[in-house]
């Protein structure tokens, strides 16, 4: 947990410098808050761009858990965040203008369009006189940091991971929260606090979120109880328990590491810890592994820029995708006739989360059952999942999809139906989610159609009615997406 720092408000702008807070919201571990309170006093600053994000601009549920995120770091601020929306290319300056501010801190981002708009801040605020700080405050490994012997990229994870990473010089130790911090009195009222955070309108004009609202706690604060409980409850017997739903060897802290509420030097730090304690070290490998996987898809999103829409293996540029807009909406809506399948797009919709065994399958059902490009998982995720991160939907897309580095081969199709008699043969996970099928026989709960019609009757399930027939056969669409890969092979 973190504690509290003292905070005092000043009016004076001597040593002035501006943290701009991106995706590390807290006050500990945070690199660049450190290095500015060190200098003096700090005026923390968050822009919401949706100017520079063009189509990546954040999606709504997102937008949701940044509206949380803000309040909780605006409180461990004191009220005092300062909070505007538009181009940091022109806020920025004006606002180190307005205070005289000598500098700005930041810890660096790595997507494409971020990386394009904080070079061009750079060479800004180089012109105006004004100092500019990057840290890492968001990855173990530098992207640069890890190459091959010939100085070029890994192009697979175990050897990026096992030969590149843990070879590397370990990950930093945490860094406190600074022991004191002097805030900037804000120049304007109307952007500080809480109701400039309302103001940005972030939270939904209906209430779609009420089920999100009961599932998540949000914050630093909330980010490290999460973590901490995972490491005690769920690290030992992650290996294998991590594949099933209703298990709680899953950490949930993707939106928490997204966000930066938690940095990963802190789970990788406190892992290493509890799990040398508890004495679990296959499962402590595991879960480490797991993060090594989240430094990768930024390592591909950092060498290859055009991850989020181009194939890393352009063979796949000429695949025979389909378009059936009525079996993409069946997918979105769970509504395609297999109990895994819609169990965990109903998750998502309502949770803005879905586990990560279940997106694997959803993720295979569409691209390779459904023939349907990735893109539309990816755009579909991107706009639903609370954790709607560029480089690792972009990457986890395409290694589904068979497309990308390191990509799961195309021939591997995930069954829907075995999937989940192996990993909710009870049906926990289904009935919660899908509960029109909750008195099926867990003989036939994973696979609806195969149930004799008593057994549909006496369960109150009526195909095409109650819940929807399979809208595509197993068999015959692996078959086919089959030969559609052969295809390819044969181009070349």
């Amino acid at each position: 947990m973190t504690r509290r720092t003292p905070i005092t408000t000043i009016t004076s702008t001597a040593a002035t410098s501006i943290v701009w807070f991106r995706q590390d919201l807290r006050l500990a571990d945070n690199p660049a808050l450190t290095a500015a309170a060190q200098v003096g006093s700090v005026l923390p600053v968050y822009i919401l761009d949706d100017i520079n994000s063009a189509e990546w601009a954040m999606g709504g549920a997102s937008r949701w858990w940044l509206h949380h995120s803000l309040s909780a770091l605006n409180e461990s601020l004191g009220g005092r965040l300062v909070v505007l929306r538009g181009d940091p290319l022109l806020l920025l300056p004006e606002l180190a203008k307005k205070t005289n501010a000598q500098a700005v801190f930041w810890n660096r981002c790595y997507e494409p369009w971020r990386i394009a708009r904080d070079t061009r801040i750079k060479e800004r605020l180089h012109a105006d006189s004004i100092t500019m700080h990057s840290h890492n405050g968001s990855l173990l490994w530098e992207p640069w940091q890890i190459l091959k012997g010939d100085q070029t990229p890994y192009q697979m994870f175990t050897p990026y991971y096992r030969k590149g990473c843990l070879q590397a010089s370990a990950p930093r130790t945490p860094l406190p929260v600074p022991p004191q911090l002097s805030l900037l009195e804000s120049p304007g009222a109307n952007t500080v606090g809480q109701s400039a955070i309302d103001a940005l309108n972030l939270l939904p004009t209906i209430p779609w979120d009420r089920v999100m609202t009961d599932t998540w706690k949000i914050g630093e604060a909330a980010a490290h109880q999460r973590l901490h409980d995972f490491l005690e409850e769920g690290l030992a017997g992650y290996r294998e328990g991590r594949n099933i739903p209703q298990r709680p060897n899953v950490s949930r802290l993707s939106p928490h590491l997204h966000y930066g509420e938690v940095s990963p030097n802190q789970v990788w730090a406190m892992a290493q810890r509890l799990g040398m304690e508890q004495r679990v070290e296959d499962d402590l490998d595991c879960f480490l592994s797991e993060l090594g996987w989240r430094e990768f898809s930024y390592y591909l999103l950092f060498h290859r820029p055009t991850l989020p829409r181009e194939n890393l293996q352009r063979r796949f540029d000429r695949f025979p995708w389909r378009n059936d807009p009525q079996q993409l909406s069946a997918w979105q809506r769970g509504m395609t006739g297999y109990p895994l399948v819609d169990a965990g797009m109903r998750e998502l919709w309502q949770t803005g989360y879905m586990h990560n065994r279940v997106r694997m399958v959803v993720g295979s059902f569409l691209v390779k059952n459904l023939l349907t490009h990735w893109h539309h998982g990816e755009d579909w995720f991107w706009d639903c999942l609370v954790d709607a991160d560029l480089a690792s939907n972009s990457a986890s897309w395409q290694w589904i999809a068979g497309c990308g580095a390191d990509a799961a081969p195309y021939f591997r199709v995930f069954n829907p139906v075995t999937q989940s008699e192996k990993f909710d043969p009870q049906g926990v996970y289904i009935r919660r989610y899908v509960p029109e099928l909750a008195a099926l026989p867990d003989k036939y709960l994973h696979d609806p159609s195969s149930a004799p019609s008593m057994v549909l009757s006496a369960a109150g399930v009526v195909l095409g009615k109650t819940y929807p027939r399979a809208i595509v056969d197993l068999k015959s669409s692996r078959e086919e997406a089959l030969l559609a890969f052969k295809s390819l092979q044969e181009m070349l």
